[in-house]
């Protein structure tokens, strides 16, 4: 599963069997809030949302972005693991 990144959109999906999770963001002041995070109903209990924000994550630390979880799962994810804690505030 690859995530894309479209910065004209302003979100970050992933193609699951035809189906897009998706983070929505908005930046301010050269950081990007990641204010939403959705899996559709048919793909949910499948630990897709976990995968679609590490993978955000991880695009987020390639790509130079430091990040704010306003989305409270995505604060969860990013809680959980320290491995986060230098490029996402909560």
């Amino acid at each position: 599963m690859n995530i894309e990144h479209n910065k004209e959109r302003m979100q970050f999906t992933l193609n699951v069997n035809g189906e897009l999770a998706k983070v929505d963001y908005s930046i301010k002041d050269g950081k990007m809030y990641l204010n939403h995070s959705e899996v559709p109903y048919d793909l949910r209990g499948q630990g897709i949302g976990k995968i679609l924000v590490e993978k955000t994550f991880e695009t987020l630390s390639k790509e130079g972005y430091k990040a704010v979880a306003v989305c409270s799962y995505i604060r969860i994810v990013a809680q959980r693991s320290d491995k986060w804690s230098s490029i996402i505030e909560y």
